[in-house]
């Protein structure tokens, strides 16, 4: 299986790509909330041949969602309905705990300049951490499973 990681923030959308035969995340460029995410998700998706969205959620240090975690869900449903209208299918999305991962991902880049972060490459880093995460985490076969049932336009 084939999975795309986003890393869904306000200004820039990290991305990270993964096989689960291979079980490594490998951080992409970030894109940039411009109006034309949906679409460049998309694009990345299909060029990637992913068969599944891993997004993180965030959520506050007590584990309770919070006013970014909703804007988060509320991104990823549009962003299925741009699948449904522009691509004709129902996009595969889990969810996966993004606790810490900027901080981690800075840890990882061994600090991050101004140039560096406007680039998205933090970004991208958390996303792959995101990713790593769930390799690590998720009961693949199963959603081998789901995302074989699910039909998108391969």
């Amino acid at each position: 299986m084939r999975v795309l990681a986003l890393d869904v923030g306000a200004k820039r959308i990290g991305l990270a790509f993964a096989d689960t035969a291979v079980r490594i995340a490998v951080p992409r460029a970030a894109i940039l909330v411009d109006g034309n995410e949906f679409s460049q998700i998309a694009k990345q998706f299909r060029l990637e041949r992913a068969d599944l969205i891993v997004s993180g959620l965030p959520r506050n240090n007590s584990g309770e969602e919070t006013r970014q975690t909703a804007a988060v869900r509320s991104f990823i449903i549009a962003l299925k309905e741009y699948f449904v209208k522009h691509e004709h299918f129902d996009l595969p999305v889990v969810f996966q705990d993004e606790s810490y991962t900027s901080v981690v991902a800075a840890e990882h880049l061994g600090g991050v300049n101004r140039q560096e972060r406007a680039s998205g490459k933090l970004d991208s880093e958390a996303a792959s951490l995101i990713l790593q995460d769930f390799l690590e985490r998720s009961d693949l076969e199963q959603l081998e499973s789901i995302t074989k049932g699910a039909e998108h336009g391969k």
